[in-house]
């Protein structure tokens, strides 16, 4: 069962919770050790007990500072996908704009198609529109001659081909902008 950390919002607060509370553990094995070496004096590196607190203590204070370093890596890492994602996002929707435009589908054909290419059913997208399943397959009809496909797969593979290219075609073949 895995732990989940990460909180509400963006930031793993969960793991900053835990890091707080290492902190503040460090702190206290700190002080206890101190506390130990002020009362023990010269005698203080010989007790078992202490020299473990304070090897301890060092170890958590590592453990802090690799575990801080690495939650701000993750988080930089996590930025840096979410832009990647919204770039390619924003690339992906273009290139599908650029093919209905390429195709000179009309707006309502557009919307299906685009519902359509987000993998929705007839009868969802007839619901979504208020239309008739009926108006929907004649507009998905359209799409298919305009575009030069056979059906949803093949509209889709066309789309995909071109996004892996990064070159859209027109339904003749012909390279798009």
């Amino acid at each position: 069962m895995a732990l989940d950390l990460r909180g509400r919002g963006s930031r793993p607060w969960g793991l900053v919770a835990l890091v707080a509370v290492q902190a503040f553990c460090a702190v206290f094995f700190f002080s206890d050790v101190l506390n130990d070496w002020r009362e023990m004096g010269p005698s203080f590196a010989t007790e078992w007990h202490v020299s473990v607190e304070f090897v301890a203590t060092l170890a958590l204070c590592a453990a802090i500072f690799f575990e801080t370093r690495y939650i701000l890596h993750l988080l930089r890492r996590k930025e840096h996908l979410e832009r990647s994602v919204s770039i390619a996002s924003a690339a992906m929707r273009d290139v599908i704009e650029a093919h209905f435009e390429a195709w000179r589908l009309t707006p309502a054909e557009q919307d299906i198609a685009a519902f359509l290419v987000k993998g929705m059913t007839i009868p969802e997208i007839a619901a979504l529109r208020g239309s008739a399943e009926g108006t929907i397959k004649s507009h998905l009809n359209a799409v298919y001659r305009k575009s030069g496909t056979q059906g949803r797969g093949d509209l889709l593979a066309v789309i995909l081909d071109d996004l892996i290219e990064a070159r859209p075609k027109r339904a003749d073949g012909a390279a798009g902008a």
